[in-house]
């Protein structure tokens, strides 16, 4: 039996910096309700690349991180990202097989399920129904999708990431 080296931590660790750094990062008032869901959309393509390292710790820990970065209560974030990454783990070699376009409709799925654990949990802490505008979001993550994951790929390979 071979053990196989693990490479590539630190590419990993520099996405979901800058995935949160694009959550903080400031946009015109218009396009606020426009910026898709980052650290989601990375935690994702990781999830799906490499499920023997990244999975629901990692959602976790990147969920309390945004939850501390965007002021929210703590923990709301953190369950909608654990989840969102046990069902990617779960579901990565289905995923994988699918064409970029069927992989973007997972995605938005996914993306969904986040929001939706995210909506509920403010709805269990008495805070009133989000505006429409809340579920733009996942529609913009499933169109950004293609680009993220090309790039994300070609990211993974250049590092030789494994």
């Amino acid at each position: 039996m071979t053990l196989v080296q693990h490479q590539g931590g630190l590419t990993v660790g520099v996405s979901f910096v800058l995935a949160l750094i694009l959550v903080v990062l400031p946009l015109p008032e218009w396009a606020q309700p426009l910026r898709p869901p980052w650290p989601a959309m990375v935690l994702i393509y990781w999830c799906i690349a490499l499920p023997d390292r990244v999975g629901v710790g990692v959602g976790w820990t990147i969920g309390i991180l945004l939850d501390v970065l965007s002021g929210s209560l703590l923990g709301q974030h953190a369950l909608g990202l654990s989840v969102v990454a046990f069902l990617a783990v779960k579901l990565h070699q289905r995923i994988r097989l699918f064409p970029l376009w069927q992989q973007a409709l997972t995605v938005l799925v996914l993306l969904l399920v986040d929001r939706l654990l995210t909506l509920w949990v403010a709805g269990a802490t008495g805070e009133p129904a989000p505006p429409l505008w809340y579920w733009v979001p996942p529609l913009v993550g499933m169109l950004l999708w293609p680009w993220l994951f090309i790039v994300l790929r070609d990211i993974r390979r250049r590092f030789l990431v494994r």
